[in-house]
C-alpha cells in the first residue's frame, strides 16, 4: 500500500517577491538571544521605550467601562478624525474629518495608499536609504521602485535636480519620509519647496510620510509639504499617527490626510480588508491628540540627549563616520572601513555579515544598511537608556578593534 503524498497548499507568485522586514526579524532574534541567558543589547526596535501617557491608558479603559466595543465606521470615528483635521489646520490645512481616514497604524494608510493609487507597472520614486518597507508595498501593489540615492555627502537627502532625471512618464508617485527613517535626516522647508517645484511641474503625486514629525531636535516645527505651495494639497497624501509622538506603537493608530477622493477610495478598501480599527483606542486617541501635551516634550527631550551620547559615541570609534541626525530615533553611522576585514567566523565581506559578527561576539544587535538600500551602514536606535547606549559603543568599539 502506497503511502498518499502529503498535499501542500500552493502560494501565490507575488509573496515570493516580498521580503520578510528586517527590523521585524532582528530584534526577535536578539530577544531569542536574551531568552537564552545571552547579553544583548538591542539597537535595533523601531520603537520609543516610554510608556504611553497614564491620561491615554485611562481614556481607554474609561471606553471600555462605557460599552464602547462595538464596531466603528469603517473611516475611523467622527471624534478622532475631526480631531486629527483639527491638528492639521492648525497646521496650515484647510481640512474636515472627510479629509481623513483613520486605519491600523501608519504602515497599513501608506500600504493602503500604494493599493488604491497604483496600476501595474506605475512607478514609485524612492529615495535611499528608504525605510525597509517601501519597496515590497510597491511591489505589491504591482508598482516598480525606482530609487534614487541620496548620498552622505548630501545629508542623505535627494536634491530637486535627482528628482527631475528620475521622472518618466510612467511616474505616479514620490515617497517623501521626514525625518527619515533610518538616518534621522530631516529635510529643510527650502529644500522641500524646491523638490515641491519640479513635483508641481509634473504633476505626480506625494505620499508624505511625517510619522516621526514631532521628533525633531533642530527647534524647527515641521515642514508641511502639503501646504508649501497652493494646489500641492491636491497632489499630496499626508500619512502620520500616533506610534512614535505618543509611545502607542502597540495601539495601530495611523491616519491620513487627503484630497476627498482618495479618502473615499481608501475607506473602500478598507471596508474590504480590516474595517475599522479597535473601537476604545479610538475614543482614547482622542485624548492623545488634545489632552496629551507635556509627555511627547519630555520624551522628545530625553531622545535629544541620547541622541547626542550616541553620536558622541559613534564617532569616536576609529574608522567609522556618523552624520548627525537631525530627527527620529535613530543613528545611521557608515562601517565601510571595516568591510573586508577578518573576524572569527571569516571574513566580513558586508554591512550583514557585520552586524552578524556584532550581535554573536558583542552582544549588539543592530540593522543592517543594506535593508534600507545602504550597503555599508547600519541603523542604530537610541530609543533605549543613557547605559545601554554607553555599554553598546564599547562593545561595538571593542569587537571591530579585534578585526584584523
Amino acid at each position: 500500500m502506497t503511502t498518499p503524498r502529503k498535499a501542500r497548499l500552493p502560494l501565490g507568485e507575488l509573496i515570493d517577491q516580498i521580503k520578510p522586514s528586517p527590523t521585524l526579524t532582528i530584534s526577535p532574534l536578539a530577544d531569542s538571544m536574551k531568552a537564552r541567558g545571552e547579553d544583548v543589547l538591542s539597537f535595533s526596535a523601531g520603537e520609543p521605550d516610554f510608556d504611553t501617557p497614564v491620561t491615554v491608558k485611562e481614556a481607554a479603559k474609561r471606553a471600555l467601562d462605557e460599552g464602547r466595543t462595538k464596531y466603528a465606521a469603517v473611516s475611523g470615528l467622527l471624534a478622532l478624525r475631526d480631531a486629527v483635521a483639527r491638528e492639521y489646520n492648525k497646521r496650515g490645512f484647510d481640512v474636515t474629518a472627510n479629509n481623513v481616514v483613520v486605519s491600523v497604524g501608519a504602515k497599513h494608510s501608506i500600504y493602503q495608499l500604494l493599493m488604491v493609487m497604483l496600476n501595474p507597472g506605475d512607478e514609485v520614486i524612492i529615495p535611499s536609504p528608504y525605510w525597509v518597507s517601501y519597496p515590497d508595498m510597491v511591489a505589491l501593489a504591482r508598482g516598480t521602485s525606482v530609487i534614487v540615492h541620496g548620498d552622505e555627502a548630501h545629508g542623505f537627502k535627494i536634491t530637486a535636480d535627482q528628482l527631475e532625471a528620475a521622472i518618466t512618464d510612467k511616474t505616479r508617485l514620490l515617497i517623501l519620509n521626514t525625518p527619515s527613517n533610518p538616518t534621522g535626516a530631516v529635510y529643510s522647508k527650502a529644500e522641500l519647496e524646491a523638490l515641491a517645484e519640479v513635483v508641481e511641474r509634473h504633476q505626480i503625486g506625494v505620499l508624505f510620510d511625517a510619522i516621526y514629525d514631532q521628533l525633531i531636535y533642530t527647534g524647527e516645527p515641521p515642514a508641511e509639504f502639503a501646504t508649501l505651495r497652493p494646489g500641492l494639497f491636491d497632489l499630496t497624501v499626508t500619512v502620520n499617527g500616533l506610534s512614535k509622538s505618543h509611545a502607542m506603537t502597540g495601539w495601530r493608530v495611523g491616519y491620513i490626510v487627503a484630497p476627498e477622493h482618495i479618502c473615499k477610495a481608501v475607506s473602500k478598501l478598507q471596508s474590504q480588508s480590516t474595517s475599522g480599527i479597535t473601537t476604545f483606542v479610538q475614543y482614547a486617541s482622542v485624548v492623545a491628540l488634545e489632552e496629551v501635551i507635556d509627555e511627547p516634550l519630555e520624551m522628545r527631550e530625553h531622545f535629544d540627549r541620547r541622541r547626542k551620547l550616541l553620536l558622541e559615541g559613534m564617532r569616536s570609534i576609529e574608522g567609522v563616520t556618523c552624520l548627525e541626525p537631525e530627527g527620529a530615533f535613530y543613528a545611521f553611522p557608515n562601517f565601510s572601513a571595516y568591510l573586508g576585514k577578518t573576524g572569527p567566523d571569516g571574513v566580513i565581506a558586508n554591512d550583514l555579515d557585520l552586524a552578524a559578527f556584532l550581535l554573536k561576539h558583542c552582544g549588539v544587535a543592530l540593522v543592517p544598511g543594506s535593508a534600507f538600500g545602504a550597503p555599508g551602514y547600519a541603523r542604530l536606535s537610541y530609543a533605549t537608556s543613557d547605559e545601554k547606549i554607553k555599554d553598546g559603543i564599547e562593545r561595538i568599539r571593542c569587537g571591530l578593534m579585534k578585526l584584523t
